[in-house]
């Protein structure tokens, strides 16, 4: 979470630092701040609240100076505040510092500075990093930041000036990610690709305890002070206009309607002759067919896409799989052995605790299969082998094209899986992939048409909570939706499979209480309408997402979303739209930012 940006060049530095702080805004909006070098040394600026509040307070500020870095906040240690913004400062305020994760003993540390004259001025973990790099200062920056990240224990990505060494920007990291750029005006750094497009389209993803050294007209990279390196350089092929609302209300809008797309991309030359052909994995036919478990780990979304993988691995593939919260898992002794697969899926590629789980995976034997929507992303690095899920930037918190094209690269492992282990034949395969791939169109179909779903929302938005039942696939699709309407409009919703209803949460029912079920033919459709005649009897209010052309359904419901028929197993790919619209639409008609909701951020760096 939380966003960096720096740069050192020939141009004034703060409009670059507000802009680049704007395109991270959905990391982290607590809070914002910037430092620039000026005559007389750090010219700092902190704000509560967003990147805009920043840009304001800064609009008639004369800052001339070319060499600076930036932060937004999302708050871990310290409320928001301007104390506890970003970038702090050491004693003297000649050194400062920005830095996304968390610094586990901080505590510790600080009591040790506090004891050797530091005075501390904030509450955050970030403070100690600025009194370390003062307290190894000796006229060389690189070799203090190195010094300081010798003593923390944690996760860092953080970025570093000194009045006293003009022009320089040290940056480095430890799980949480940092990028490099050069433009021709100068040298950028950031927390995220998306801040440094407009300057260079050739980045270097910095790895874990790397250094960077940024200066006007170059970068140096060392493993440590005295030892560089020449780096990795990626080459950026998305443009910035991507990341841009395109003409729609908001960025949820936007990417909603680009799942169309994201399907097909993700699709693209992934089938020959029959034949699924998934490279990136590389492992052997041979190897494949050993594996006869597998793990899916993954956090919020991308586990509800870990659900749709379950039922699909074992129903196509016959290997035995579960779905497994990252942050859980990494806590227990799994059973794990050289013919496990763990796959490991996070829109971001950086999830914290995705990584260590990933880590504690790959030292216990298991083969990992990465499926992420960012290249170079350490989930990808780390990883024997990753799918992209070709949704390119997600800029809204919730996520909706990325859950969808994980959704559909799972569904691809799945066949993949059971071509290798001879359940699925060549004419199966194609026919599948066949289906598959029209979902695109038959979510466009959906996109075409929102009325009812409109309406249905609009019914719903006063309500204070609501309960969403479905059965099989249709119960992991429920998970995602009830998580996307707590999200985005901060109406509470349960998820249950529906046969668990009399179990409990049919306890909360009573007169005008929304029902949300996921309702379309399979081969518990009867069970589901029982299941929607009990929430009735006891005075429900029923939205159900139902097949186009089951008439039957409207005696049920009060609100029917048709959707296209498709294959059951398909389901999840067109059933989950009309619940993201759904979700948006309370959303805006409670008046809530759908792109930038509360409490929230994009990306979990921080355990």
């Amino acid at each position: 979470m939380c966003g960096i940006v720096g740069y050192t060049g020939s141009r004034p530095v703060k409009d670059i630092l507000i802009e680049g702080l704007k395109r991270l805004e959905y990391r982290g909006y607590d809070s914002a701040g910037i430092a620039v070098e000026g005559e007389n040394g750090l010219d700092i600026v902190h704000c509560v609240g967003k990147v805009e509040g920043l840009a304001e307070k800064v609009a008639d500020r004369d800052m001339p100076g070319t060499c600076g870095i930036g932060h937004t906040r999302w708050a871990t240690h310290g409320r928001p505040s301007e104390e506890n913004a970003h970038p702090h400062t050491s004693c003297d305020s000649r050194i400062a510092v920005v830095h996304n994760g968390i610094i586990e003993n901080f505590a510790e540390l600080r009591e040790s500075l506090i004891a050797h004259g530091h005075v501390f001025t904030s509450d955050t973990d970030t403070e100690v990093l600025a009194h370390l790099i003062e307290d190894a200062y000796e006229g060389d920056l690189l070799h203090a930041v190195h010094s300081a990240t010798q003593r923390v224990i944690g996760a860092y990505g953080l970025a570093a000036v000194c009045a006293d060494e003009p022009g320089t920007v040290i940056a480095t990291r430890k799980d949480s990610p940092i990028v490099i750029g050069k433009g021709e005006d100068g040298s950028y750094v950031a927390s995220d690709i998306i801040a440094l497009i407009d300057a260079t389209r050739d980045v270097v993803i910095l790895g874990d305890n790397q250094f960077a050294k940024l200066m006007p007209d170059s970068i140096e990279y060392y493993k440590e002070p005295g030892e560089r390196f020449e780096p990795e350089v990626t080459r950026i092929d998305w443009d910035v206009d991507l990341a841009e609302k395109g003409g729609y209300p908001d960025f949820m809008m936007k990417e909603i309607h680009e799942q169309p797309r994201v399907v097909r991309d993700t699709l693209a030359g992934r089938l020959t002759g029959g034949t699924l052909t998934i490279d990136e994995l590389d492992l052997s036919h041979e190897e494949l067919n050993l594996i006869d478990r597998v793990y899916v780990i993954a956090c919020g979304t991308s586990y509800h896409a870990g659900l749709v993988a379950k039922q699909l691995i074992e129903g196509w593939a016959r290997i035995p799989t579960e779905v497994e919260v990252a942050s859980e898992f990494r806590y227990r002794n799994p059973i794990i052995t050289p013919t496990t697969l763990v796959v490991a899926v996070s829109q971001s590629g950086e999830t914290a605790d995705t990584l260590a789980a990933i880590r504690d995976a790959r030292v216990r034997g298991a083969k990992v299969f990465g499926i992420t929507n960012v290249v170079g992303s350490p989930v990808a690095r780390e990883s024997d082998g990753v799918i992209y899920t070709k949704a390119n930037k997600e800029i809204a918190v919730a996520s909706t094209k990325s859950f969808l094209g994980q959704v559909v690269s799972l569904t691809l492992l799945s066949m993949l899986l059971a071509q290798t282990k001879g359940k699925l034949t060549t004419s199966q395969i194609k026919l599948l992939f066949k289906e598959l791939a029209d979902t695109a169109e038959q979510i466009e179909t959906i996109l075409s048409d929102t009325t009812a779903i409109d309406e249905a929302a609009l019914a719903c938005k006063d309500a204070c909570s609501s309960l969403f039942i479905g059965r099989g696939l249709g119960s992991a699709i429920c998970a995602e939706g009830a998580l996307k309407l707590k999200e985005i409009s901060y109406l509470h919703a349960e998820s249950y499979p529906a046969g668990e209803m009399k179990h409990g949460p049919i306890a909360l029912i009573d007169e005008g209480f929304p029902v949300v079920a996921v309702a379309t033919q399979s081969p518990t459709y009867e069970k589901t309408i029982s299941n929607l005649q009990e929430s009735r009897a006891r005075g429900a209010m029923v939205v159900a997402i139902a097949t186009e052309g089951d008439t039957e359904i409207k005696k049920h419901a009060e609100h029917v979303i048709y959707i296209p028929k498709v294959r059951d197993c398909f389901s999840p790919i067109t059933a989950s739209v009309p619940l993201q619209l759904f979700a948006r639409a309370i959303a805006v008609a409670r008046g809530c930012d759908v792109d930038q909701p509360r409490n929230l951020a994009k990306s979990v760096t921080v355990e």
